[in-house]
Order: C-alpha cells, then sequence, then structure tokens
C-alpha cells in the first residue's frame, strides 16, 4: 500500500505536468487554490489508499507553497521565533531558534525541487542563480537576507541561507531588557549616535552587528539627509530623508556591476549629511573614511572582527585594497581621524548576544593607534549553568574623550555624566 508521501509525490507529478507555470504564476492565489483543492480531490478519489479531508488540505498547502511560495521552507519562514534558516542540500535543513541550532524533519522531494525554489528566490530579487553563475546573493519581500550556492560549487545539493528579518526593529532599551547592554551603555551609545560621532560596530557572522545599526539609527535628527550603501538592504531606518542604495552583481555578459565602493564615490556627490553603509568588507573603506574626515560626521559601518583592535587592522587591510602605495603610517592617521567609536558585539556559546567592549579611538602614538575601552564585559569566574553570566564594567570617560567634547557641544553633558554616576 502506498504512503501518504509516495501519493503526494504521484499527485505534486501529475499537476505540476499539467499545470501551465506561467498562467499558474499569474493567478490569483485564491483561484489557483481552488483549481488545486478541485484536482487534489479528483486525482486522490482514483486511489487505492483512502486520504482524509484535512490530509488532502495539507496537500493543498504544500502544493501552493511550492507555486507561489517556497515550498517545504514556506512554513519555517513564517514561524517568527526562527531566525536563521540553513538549507545543506534536500535531506538536510537546519534552523536557530533563540540562540540554538537545532536539525529540523523538514526535507524537499528531490535536488530538483530544491534548486527551483533556489531559482525562485533569486528571481525575486532580480537576480538569477544558474551553472553559470552558482552563488547568489538576495532578499526575500520581507527584507530577509538569502545567499544560495549551487552545484557544481556545492557536492551535495543546492544550499541556502536565510538570515530572517524580526517583525519589529529592536531599540537601545529592549536589547538591554535581553542583557546585550547595562542601562549605562544604552545612554552612552544614545549620546555617541545623537553627537555625531563616527561608529565602528564590528563582531561575528550572526552576532547581531545589523541589529545593533538599526538601533543607533533611532538617535539620527529627522532634519538630516542619510545615505545607506548595501549589498542586500536589511537597513531600515525610521527618519523621512533617506536614500537607500544597493548594490548590484554583474549581468550575463559580466558587465554592469556597481560595487559598495561606486555607491560610496556617488553618495559623496549626494550632499549627505551622514552616509551608512551596511558592512565595510572591501576597498569602499578608503573613500568611508575619507568621507568621516571630511565633514561626513555620524556615519556608521558594520564589519567582521574578533576585538576593537583586530577591526582597525581590518579597516587598514581594506583600504590597502584600495590605495596599495599609500604608506601605513598615513593609512593609521586617517583611521584615528576618522572613527570615534567601536563596539564589539558578540554571540556567545549560550546563543545570547552581548556587547562585550565600547572602545574609543584617542588618536596616534608611536605609531600606533589607541584605544580606550569605556566599557567591557566581564564574564564570570564560575559559571554555574548554561547560561554565561558576568557584568558590565567601566572606568569611565578619558579627560581627552572626543565623546566628552562632542556631548558638551550638543547639550548632553549631564546626560553623559548621569550615565556613568548611576553605574552600570
Amino acid at each position: 500500500m502506498q504512503s501518504v508521501q509516495a501519493v503526494y509525490q504521484t499527485l505534486r507529478t501529475r499537476i505540476f505536468d499539467a499545470l501551465d507555470a506561467e498562467a499558474a504564476t499569474n493567478l490569483p492565489a485564491e483561484t489557483l487554490k481552488e483549481q488545486i483543492r478541485s484536482g487534489v480531490n479528483a486525482l486522490v478519489d482514483r486511489e487505492p489508499v483512502a486520504i482524509p479531508v484535512l490530509v488532502r488540505t495539507e496537500f493543498v498547502e504544500r502544493l501552493m507553497d511550492e507555486i507561489k511560495g517556497f515550498g517545504p521552507l514556506q512554513p519555517l519562514i513564517n514561524d517568527p521565533q526562527i531566525s536563521d534558516i540553513m538549507v545543506n542540500g534536500p535531506d538536510c535543513v537546519y534552523i536557530e531558534c533563540e540562540g540554538k541550532i537545532t536539525r529540523t524533519d523538514v526535507n524537499f522531494i528531490d535536488e530538483a525541487q530544491l534548486l527551483g525554489i533556489a531559482k525562485r528566490i533569486a528571481a525575486y530579487a532580480g537576480r538569477r542563480v544558474d551553472e553559470s553563475q552558482p552563488l547568489c546573493d538576495a532578499r526575500l519581500p520581507d527584507g530577509s537576507r538569502v545567499n544560495i550556492a549551487i552545484p557544481p560549487i556545492t557536492l551535495d545539493g543546492s544550499v541556502i541561507s536565510i538570515r530572517k528579518f524580526g517583525r519589529k526593529d529592536m531599540t537601545l532599551e529592549q536589547l538591554m531588557e535581553y542583557g546585550t547592554m547595562s542601562k549605562a551603555m544604552v545612554s552612552i551609545l544614545s549620546v555617541a549616535a545623537s553627537c555625531r560621532l563616527n561608529i565602528l560596530i564590528s563582531g561575528g557572522t550572526g552576532s547581531g552587528k545589523t541589529t545593533l545599526l538599526n538601533a543607533l539609527s533611532y538617535y539620527i535628527s529627522e532634519g538630516e539627509r542619510v545615505i545607506t550603501i548595501e549589498d542586500a538592504a536589511e537597513l531600515r531606518l525610521q527618519q523621512p530623508h533617506v536614500v537607500r542604495m544597493e548594490t548590484r552583481p554583474p549581468g550575463i555578459e559580466n558587465t554592469g556591476a556597481v560595487t559598495q565602493r561606486d555607491l560610496v564615490i556617488n553618495s559623496l556627490r549626494m550632499r549627505p549629511d551622514r552616509i551608512i553603509v551596511g558592512e565595510c568588507r572591501g576597498p569602499e573603506a578608503f573613500e568611508m573614511l575619507q568621507a568621516m574626515n571630511t565633514g561626513h560626521d555620524g556615519s556608521m559601518s558594520t564589519l567582521h572582527a574578533n576585538s576593537p583592535r583586530d577591526a582597525l587592522a581590518r579597516v587598514e587591510s581594506m583600504v590597502m585594497m584600495a590605495a596599495p602605495n599609500l604608506p601605513l603610517e598615513s593609512i593609521r592617521r586617517n583611521v584615528a581621524g576618522a572613527v570615534d567609536i567601536i563596539i564589539q558585539i558578540s554571540r556567545l556559546h549560550d546563543g545570547s548576544r552581548k556587547v562585550v567592549r565600547i572602545s574609543e579611538v584617542m588618536g596616534i602614538e608611536s605609531g600606533q593607534v589607541v584605544l580606550e575601552d569605556i566599557f567591557k564585559f566581564e564574564p564570570a569566574t564560575n559559571q554555574l549553568s548554561n547560561r554565561v553570566t558576568g557584568q558590565f564594567t567601566t572606568a569611565g570617560l578619558s579627560p581627552r574623550s572626543a565623546l566628552k567634547e562632542k556631548a558638551r557641544f550638543f547639550g548632553l553633558e549631564e546626560v553623559l555624566e548621569r550615565a556613568f554616576r548611576e553605574g552600570v
């Protein structure tokens, strides 16, 4: 006797063989659903095994997900508790939920189904993925970020990585409630963003860099013209005067690419007050530093690094990509003159995210960029549970602090002083 799954596969094959794909895509969802329901009932009635009404309804939903949605991934995409979806071939799907990665029982019928869904995701973003172009960055209609890699690059089937967007943006206060930072750190970062300090957010993959950047953007004045530059648009700024720009990959003839560096250079001609680069990862860092050094205070960006010191080294390396003949001493002076604050955020082994360091760039001494920690997270010596515990500590601000000077200029010195008086 056929299993329910075998019946579904038979139904799917017959319905897809009879379906006009283009017409089905253009039909209203309810009309298409009714037609599929009629087809499923007609075909199931011919099967030797009895299929209950609830199972038939499930068949219809699965077919709708395949035609209009993203197949077996659709329930995972709809689940607000899931933050990441990782497909490692047709029979291996992992999710991240509340910081923990677990394997699911979700699978695809075969590689052909998975590849078809991968191509549909790329098409939604106006991108394509095929054997000649097997790698693709895209985003779903809700803003979630997707990376796709298909054979022959991947050996065990198509790979899809989805970083989902939360239903609403997090504020610094909400991050504090989750234990990501202390109350004093919220005050300090809000002052830093309001006073137009140039801020770099450093951290590993999935550490919450973009979430923190979105939260800091709340403190940008509504009277400022802000230009955002991203590979795949994720930032959601609330200000009314925002220009959003996104890179473009090369076309079929390997022409027409628009890089982040192109966009940063162009943004300087658009009269920006602030420039926000979603993630610095290459030679665009050179233009970003020039912008920070030439009147575009309050600019922000993120990058991948394990500490504030590593973040500076990465910026130096990225500048060298654009200007290989520039002396290292000159690069460091540019970096020290441009960057004011580096925020280090980490994803800890228990799945929690914490701002582990807030460091201020103090200038150059003996050819090295000087950093001073304003706050840092000190893990407890004896961890009594699976949750990471510890405390946020501060040594206060240096008398030479640019943050203190800017706060005085913007009339926020009292907020700064009160944050340190009340403690971490």
